[in-house]
């Protein structure tokens, strides 16, 4: 039984002065009974030895040992009696009967009356033998004179056994343990009555609750005409009723909130996705123009102009520019938060990397007189080198921008665990206050540009940096010290020893060759950007095929024309879309023609189609000098089969 329930306290509670009091009694009992058995055994022996001493007070005076022999043995016949023995005065043996349990002789002292225990289990009572006194009339004798005291004549020495008394005693402790068992029992059953008494209540009242606490607020307690604990029942019903009450007022207006809500998220819901709508064609009716422009100011700048004019052109040029790092930009971050950017990681030189990233700042830290310092590393890495290079670059950039004397440093070193190379970027630059160092990774914030100057960059490179780590599942820290510097670092996984380095870097820019009587065929609906496109490539040298569709594209190949290139935009007329009209168009010339898309679209779902349709993707505004590398590359026939997503 647990004795933590309140059934089982008040049960306690019941049981402990009940076998407080059946204990008492049956001890009062016990030990008015032992006492009274003792006693009885006692007086039972003294009296025994009173009668055997006045019937050997002849035998004793008259020295008849034939006489108290016989009274001794007639004496043994008594239950509980193990031996008889009489002596004289002097303590010398005059009858014995029995087999005595101790040493003889014994010699008590003259007159002597005592018990003794002799031995285990028996007694040894000592009577004295007296002389009896009997009073004569004698007419000389004087009145008042005391008669002569009794006469000592001997002892009687019985040795009684214990087992009798013991054996009752016994009797009498089995008797007070059945009494006191048949009290607590009587006394448990009347506990546990008056626990049901008690109990019964409060237990309705804790089924009540506890129904009440797991929610069902219909739950009522059950009143009894004799409840104790009525008022108790009836208070915690009105408090049910007034709770249920209260919960149903509540899911009504929960409901009402509910249904409004609903409503105000399907609103947003809807204003959100007309706004992705209208963002997502805004893009794309954005980059339809500044392609084509893009493509008009490159071929405009190959033409012969007076000085004057070649500034305009310049500064075209340059504004061209600002709009499409960007829109580069914002595909950037669109492109690693909806998760389209893959890693393919292989083991490559440091050395390689860094050589490439020198070729591209060295002259930009020359024009602003820095010193750009990159220290030679014999490192070898496993991570995507396209991806790193984009980090370190955004990382070197950002530096060389916002440093006014000094330089910049480039150098990695081995972690402490050799499991990883730690790549840092130290600068003598501005650097950046403690209050605005968790701010610089955010989209569009930049410290002290409040004017938006384009010179300063857009505050898209630290977001793309921290976004494309987190891609690769590297740590990015930063430490800067205002009017000190600036240093980054980010912890790159070694490569195997086993693994063989790839010594190609994937963004060397190749070889332009001329492409002079390349046959490219163009499939472009929107005018503008068809005759920006085809001008360019004029220029170039090629031969170009122009298509503002599928059917003026087959109606190309039927009249004999031989493509060595199609360049599609994914979107054409009448729900006709770029891979599709590639597909055809190598079905019908029999041959897997080189082929990639154009597409203002930035959503990833164009980006999975075109890399399951193995299509290299540009997507609007292109830059001359990126279409002209992919065009080479897609042009060599050993180079185009397995070309990635641009």
């Amino acid at each position: 039984m647990s004795f933590g329930d309140i059934r089982s306290r008040i049960w306690l509670a019941s049981m402990l002065p009940v076998t407080l009091i059946v204990l008492l009694l049956v001890a009062v009992f016990l030990v008015a009974r032992l006492g009274d058995n003792e006693m009885a055994h006692q007086q039972r022996a003294r009296s025994l030895a009173r009668q055997l001493a006045a019937s050997s007070e002849y035998g004793v005076f008259s020295a008849n040992t034939a006489n108290l022999q016989a009274v001794a043995s007639a004496a043994l016949h008594e239950p509980a009696l193990r031996s008889v023995v009489i002596l004289d005065a002097a303590g010398a043996l005059l009858a014995k009967a029995g087999v005595p349990g101790y040493a003889l002789p014994l010699r008590p002292e003259p007159g002597e009356s005592e018990v003794r225990e002799v031995a285990t289990g028996s007694d040894l009572f000592l009577q004295p033998i007296m002389a009896a006194q009997l009073p004569l009339e004698d007419l000389f004798q004087a009145k008042g004179i005391d008669a002569k005291p009794a006469k000592f004549l001997g002892h009687v020495l019985l040795e009684v056994s214990n087992d009798d008394l013991r054996e009752r005693e016994r009797e009498l402790l089995w008797l007070g343990l059945a009494l006191g068992l048949a009290g607590l029992l009587l006394g448990g059953v009347l506990a546990l009555s008056l626990g049901r008494r008690v109990i019964g209540p409060i237990t309705r009242v804790s089924r009540t609750i506890h129904r009440i606490g797991q929610g069902d607020l219909a739950a009522r307690a059950e009143v009894l005409p004799d409840d104790p604990l009525r008022d108790l029942q009836h208070g915690l019903n009105q408090m049910a009723a007034s709770l249920e009450s209260g919960r149903d007022e509540l899911e009504r207006r929960v409901a009402v909130a509910t249904s409004a809500l609903r409503e105000k998220k399907e609103e947003a819901e809807m204003a959100t996705l007309a706004k992705s709508h209208f963002l997502a064609a805004a893009s794309h009716d954005l980059r339809q123009p500044t392609h084509a422009l893009g493509m008009f100011v490159a071929r405009l700048g190959q033409l012969p102009h007076s000085a004057e004019t070649r500034r305009l052109i310049e500064s075209l040029e340059r504004s061209v520019q600002a709009m499409q790092d960007l829109l580069d930009g914002l595909l950037d971050v669109s492109r690693l938060d909806a998760g389209a950017v893959p890693v393919q990681a292989r083991p490559f030189a440091v050395a390689d990397l860094f050589e490439q990233l020198r070729s591209e700042l060295a002259q930009v830290a020359v024009e602003k007189g820095l010193r750009l310092r990159i220290r030679p590393s014999d490192a070898a890495v496993l991570s995507d080198p396209a991806l790193l290079h984009r980090i370190l670059l955004n990382l070197l950039g950002n530096a060389l921008r916002y440093t006014h004397t000094g330089g910049v440093l480039l150098a990695c070193r081995c972690t402490a665990n050799r499991q990883l190379v730690r790549i840092e970027v130290w600068d003598s630059g501005i650097g950046i206050a403690a209050e605005h160092q968790e701010a610089v990774f955010k989209e569009f914030y930049q410290v002290g540009n409040l004017a938006r100057d384009r010179g300063k960059g857009l505050g898209l490179g630290l977001n793309i940096v921290q976004r494309t780590a987190q891609l690769l599942g590297y740590r990015l820290q930063m430490r800067s010290q205002l009017g000190v510097g600036t240093r980054f670092s980010i912890e790159v996984p070694l490569a195997p020893r086993h693994l063989a380095l790839d010594r190609r870097h994937a963004l060397r820019t190749q070889v332009i060759d001329n492409l002079a009587g390349l046959v490219i065929l163009v499939i472009e609906d929107d005018a503008l950007a068809r005759e920006a496109l085809v001008s360019l490539l004029s220029s170039w040298g090629s031969v170009v095929l122009e298509a503002d569709g599928l059917s003026t594209a087959q109606k190309q190949l039927t009249s004999g024309a031989e493509p060595d290139l199609i360049i599609s935009d994914y979107r054409l007329s009448d729900g006709e879309d770029g891979i599709q009209a590639i597909g055809r168009l190598r079905a019908m010339a029999g041959r897997p023609i080189p082929a990639c898309l154009t597409s203002g679209d930035t959503g990833p779902g164009l980006m999975q189609k075109a890399k399951e349709a193995g299509l290299s993707l540009l997507h609007k505004p292109v830059r001359p000098a990126k279409l002209r590398s992919l065009i080479r590359r897609l042009a060599t026939p050993a180079q185009g089969a397995g070309d990635a997503l641009t």
